[in-house]
């Protein structure tokens, strides 16, 4: 029986690439070269962290993340933006986690969305990715496009295709 997962993921790698060349340019930008401006990557915890002197630097360096993140082919969205700039002392920064797999709330959302439409396809949740098993590739296909077609405010990706 044809099946496909759908999940969310980031390549590490192309993170990690996006992260050098912010750090790149914040070395060389005039309005931040000299200052106490650092971005670091926690592979483990899946974060990042900024840290400078002020809001308006602070500002300028997650534009510059996330201008970098979309050319380095990270998809934004993956970003968690929630938490607010924290003061440390003379310095302030901000955490920014990097979502991998998708969140249980929103698996709901993708399966209710994929019942609806109708098609003779099963989706099932397993843990952080859906599969999906149906009779046809056409209808896999079909589900592929609706989810690309809908917004579900993270990036999804779909592997493991089997026929």
């Amino acid at each position: 029986m044809p099946s496909v997962d759908i999940l969310s993921k980031v390549d590490l790698q192309m993170l990690d690439n996006a992260i050098n060349v912010v750090k790149r340019e914040i070395d060389t930008r005039y309005d931040l070269r000299g200052t106490n401006s650092t971005v670091e990557l926690d592979k483990k915890a899946l974060t990042i962290k900024l840290s400078t002197e002020d809001h308006l630097k602070l500002d300028a360096i997650l534009d510059i993340l996330l201008e970098r993140s979309g050319k380095q082919k990270v998809d934004v969205r993956s970003y968690d933006l929630e938490a607010e700039p924290v003061p440390s002392g003379k310095s302030l920064y901000r955490v920014i986690k990097v979502k991998q797999g998708i969140e249980r709330e929103t698996a709901k959302k993708i399966v209710k969305a994929i019942k609806d439409s109708g098609l003779k396809v099963q989706p099932q949740i397993m843990d952080d990715m859906i599969r999906v098993t149906g009779k046809k590739i056409d209808d896999l296909q079909a589900v592929m496009a609706l989810c690309r077609e809908k917004d579900f405010e993270l990036p999804l990706q779909f592997d493991n295709m089997k026929s």
